[in-house]
């Protein structure tokens, strides 16, 4: 394979897992220079302060980057003010690597790296897993972790792309803040504060938040949200500290489900047209509570203990999503459905761990052991719709009514001005699925250095997990009501994995880096063997070499990762059932395929100047279906799986002149790229019977084309500011060249990017 090697990414900042405050950053320095100085004259003291860079908290062992055989990238809260980010996506356009892959209705960004969907349990808050079915704020972060490939051994069911963890402010003794109004195209406004501070020798606090609230370039699209943030810090004593954060956020949201596709082909319609309903609408609301407890033996040993809860209840009532366009008899007709749905989560969490340092001789050890548990409990609902509001199709010029169908429009000659618009009652849910999901995982990770030049990493983890579905259907004996009905409950699924990493690192200089790592990933599987018990999970193999270099004290910082992800037992429907008669029970499964994903990662950053920062980054990504069976719904080997580009880029720039009459003038430009890709479904197989049948049955096997190919796309930022004193202003242009792409989730959801827009932010900091 062919590898094109651009520059790009890397490390922008780092910060311990037992996070670090300004009120740990005593003067000792100072103190030392002058002790034992009484009687003497001091005509001037010099402090210089040199920082080791900090271990990333989502790493939690503590390691420094350069000793870690794996890629990382830090977006820092800098970056996210210099770029005027108001959506997680938009801080990711700075991590190579990473890609929105769908919008899912406007309700939530989905992530992918390396080939895999991040949005199911590879999404962290302050180090815990959080549901990502909402879109998060960012003025409440203060940075984004990028943890590429494997984290199972810290996470454990985590997919092997790499894992995102949103850090949140935290509190500070030194008193500051400030006050922010961010306003732009399409009405956006969004005023926030961030006030900090001591409120005693052994109290911090801190609060944030943020109102949103803004039309779209989409017609109808609103969006009104509420953030708040607010965080205390104890100093228990020198040793131990205690921090109590929590944050809340409700957002009301209109469903968007984008524009149509007739076969593969996305209709020309125009970027602000939109479809459904007018009255359609979303709500979220999302919180969440922590306490960190963070104690040092000494200098060697600390412990660390953190537990959290998460409370997530979203709901939006639409018509439902564009698909279908390509089966009736007029090009653009689309029969408007109606849904409605609830869900609800609640995460426990704990962690326990150690850290500490000790040697053997000549050979330092830096060990990282723990035990951490999660329970979650998701609620969902399916609703029913009064019948006397829903047209199923018109009879002698007149509508008939029924339960699924609320009218029918034609895309092309849609005016949304004149459309249905009362809003069909749903009396009840008709169903109602309770999941709950255990997880509890312990782990031991020993980082060796046999040399200064050569290290080790050394660990295990071992997972249990169990996941027990109860579903309450609409009976009779329930008296229409779900809830009184008997519930189904399928067995409890248990499934546990051994989860390995083993890592070596060569360091010829203190300022270069060269790795290799082998690690292992396991997802667990729906479905059953030929013998009717339950599937395996996958154990999925990832192997990883890299070198990375930070010259100069960080001037320079480059990393140059190569990666190879194989799921060699793909669970695929079974050929045969136990008896040897010809198996198409989707659920009746074997471990018989297999995906491979390989590329490459280039990260650099750069501060060659005093106010100039550069990154820029590349990625190049192929993953395929490698083995597959051939059966009835199984996908096409030797193809590439949907949502994955091949190539993705970004390179930025942000300078401040420094002096001269244009001192405290900054601008700056990110470019972003987004290779070629396929939404929607992967082509599969079709197996159908032959007529008349014939004894053996046989069957005529054909390919079903169900990808749409997208074309790459580059977008193009650019930004002036300009700062006096305490008052900043800072005005940005965002797609520049007003590029049309599209972000497509499965065969519907297909949403336009954004336009050229402008956004201003003026600031006033304490």
């Amino acid at each position: 394979m062919k590898y094109n090697l651009l520059f790009a990414l890397g490390l922008l900042s780092f910060a311990s897992y037992a996070q670090d405050y300004s009120s740990t950053e005593s003067t000792s320095s100072v103190n030392d220079t002058v002790k034992n100085k009484k009687g003497e004259i001091l005509n001037e003291v010099v402090v210089t302060k040199t920082k080791e860079p900090k271990p990333v908290t989502a790493v939690r062992s503590g390691l420094k980057s350069m000793d870690n055989p794996q890629s990382i990238q830090v977006i820092g809260s800098e970056i996210i003010e210099q770029q005027q980010a108001i959506r997680l996506s938009e801080v990711l356009k700075n991590a190579n690597g990473v890609y929105v892959g769908s919008a899912r209705g406007g309700a939530q960004e989905s992530f992918f790296s390396r080939g895999y969907d991040m949005s199911a349990n590879n999404m962290f808050k302050n180090g815990f897993r959080y549901n990502s079915g909402s879109i998060p704020d960012v003025s409440g972060l203060d940075k984004v972790e990028f943890l590429k490939g494997s984290a199972a051994l810290l996470f454990g069911n985590v997919a092997p792309g790499g894992i995102l963890n949103l850090v949140t402010k935290t509190p500070q003794f030194k008193s500051g803040g400030e006050i922010s109004m961010q306003f732009g195209s399409y009405a956006y406004y969004k005023p926030a504060f961030d006030f900090y501070g001591g409120l005693n020798k052994s109290i911090a606090f801190r609060i944030n938040g943020s109102y949103e609230n803004s039309e779209s370039f989409r017609d109808v699209v609103k969006n009104e949200r509420l953030y708040i943030n607010p965080s205390l810090l104890f100093i228990v004593n020198p040793k131990t500290q205690i921090t109590v954060q929590g944050d809340y956020l409700s957002a009301d949201w209109t469903p968007d489900f984008g524009t149509g596709i007739i076969g593969k082909e996305i209709l020309d319609l125009p970027r602000n047209a939109f479809y459904g309903s007018l009255w359609s609408n979303g709500t979220t609301k999302s919180s969440s509570a922590s306490v960190l407890l963070n104690h040092d033996f000494n200098k060697n040993w600390k412990l660390n203990f953190n537990s959290s809860f998460q409370n997530f209840n979203r709901g939006s009532y639409s018509t439902a999503q564009l698909s279908g366009l390509d089966t009736y008899p007029n090009p653009g007709d689309w029969n408007r459905g109606l849904t409605k749905n609830k869900n609800l989560e609640q995460i426990f969490g704990d962690q326990l761990s150690l850290q500490g340092t000790f040697n053997t001789g000549s050979v330092k050890h830096q060990i990282y052991t723990g035990v951490d548990w999660e329970n979650s409990f998701a609620t969902a609902y399916t609703f029913t719709f009064d019948e006397k509001y829903v047209i199923t199709g018109m009879k002698d010029g007149k509508p008939v009514y029924g339960p699924t169908l609320y009218d029918t429009i034609n895309l092309f000659t849609f005016d949304p001005a004149d459309q249905r618009m009362d809003i069909p009652t749903t009396d009840r849910a008709t169903q109602i699925t309770k999941t709950d999901t255990n997880r509890f995982g312990v782990y031991f990770q020993d980082f060796i250095s046999i040399t200064d030049k050569f290290k080790v990493l050394a660990g295990i983890r071992w997972s249990w997990q169990e996941a027990e579905v109860s579903t309450y259907k609409e009976t009779k004996t329930g008296a229409g009501n779900p809830q009184d009905a008997v519930p189904t409950i399928t067995p409890k699924r248990l499934d546990n994995a051994f989860s390995p990493k083993a890592g070596l690192v060569y360091q010829p200089t203190k300022d270069v880096s060269i790795f290799g790592s082998y690690s292992t990933s396991f997802t667990p599987n729906t479905g059953t063997t030929v013998d009717l018990q339950p599937i395996e999970a996958s154990i999925i193999d990832q192997y990883e070499v890299g070198a990375k270099t930070d010259f100069f004290k960080g001037l320079l910082s480059t990393n140059v990762t190569v990666y190879q992800i194989t799921n060699s037992n793909l669970a695929q429907m079974a050929p045969t059932k136990a008896d040897g008669s010809d198996n198409f029970d989707a659920n009746i499964k074997m471990l018989s395929g297999e995906t491979k994903s390989k590329g490459v990662e280039v990260d650099v950053t750069a501060r060659p100047v005093d106010g100039l920062n550069i990154i820029a980054g590349y990625s190049y990504n192929d993953m395929r279906y490698t083995k597959t069976s051939g059966l009835n719904g199984s996908f096409v080997e030797g193809d590439r799986v949907a949502r994955t580009p091949l190539n993705t880029a970004n390179l930025s720039f942000f300078y401040t002149l420094q002096s001269g009459f244009f001192k405290n003038v900054s601008f700056g430009a990110i470019g972003n790229y987004v290779g070629d890709r396929l939404g929607g479904w992967n082509d599969d197989y079709v197996w159908t019977e032959n007529k008349p049948s014939t004894n053996p049955k046989t069957y005529t096997v054909t390919i079903r084309d169900r990808d749409i190919p997208l074309e790459g796309y580059v977008t193009v930022d650019a930004s002036v500011g300009y700062t006096w004193k305490k008052f900043s202003i800072l005005c940005k242009l965002s797609n520049i060249t007003n590029t049309l792409n599209y972000t497509v989730h499965e065969n519907y959801s297909v949403n336009p990017i954004a336009p050229r827009q402008v956004m201003t932010s003026l600031r006033y900091k304490f």
